[in-house]
């Protein structure tokens, strides 16, 4: 267990203090996200779609089963989302061409822009979060 700057591992009671500060800054940060996606005219489960179509390296869309995965829904779930997500042109789908079966979600020219403005202003929440949550890992240890 990692020791605080007195030298001394935290107690229980110091763990859970920590852990109980990580919980608060962690919904403070999911509220920030809400207030800031509202404000772009976005839920945050639409961000968050925007955004995990990104997130697979070397290449700029995501499938139906993947941001299913990546948002723990189930695909039907998923698919009524990027409907949203389409009718509010931030999405579209484009068949695959390596496989018949495969639909592929892409980012249109203003999902991209909606999804570059709302992750600029996480920047800083999330490298607030970063602390605390390194913060509760010491104590939780």
């Amino acid at each position: 267990m990692r020791q605080d700057k007195g030298g001394r591992a935290p107690t229980g009671k110091e763990q859970f203090e920590r852990l109980s500060l990580f919980r608060y800054e962690l919904r403070q940060f999911l509220r920030f996200s809400e207030n800031a996606c509202r404000a772009e005219g976005v839920t945050m489960l639409q961000y968050q779609l925007l955004l995990h179509t990104q997130g697979f390296p070397d290449r700029e869309w995501a499938s139906i089963g993947e941001i299913a995965e990546r948002l723990q829904s189930q695909p039907h779930g998923a698919v009524a989302l990027v409907d949203r997500c389409q009718d509010a042109g931030l999405v579209r789908r484009k068949a695959s061409e390596t496989n018949g079966r495969l639909v592929e979600v892409h980012l249109t020219p203003r999902g991209r822009r909606c999804l570059e403005r709302l992750a600029k202003v996480h920047r800083q929440e999330l490298r607030e979060l970063a602390a605390v949550i390194e913060a509760a890992q010491a104590g939780a240890e």
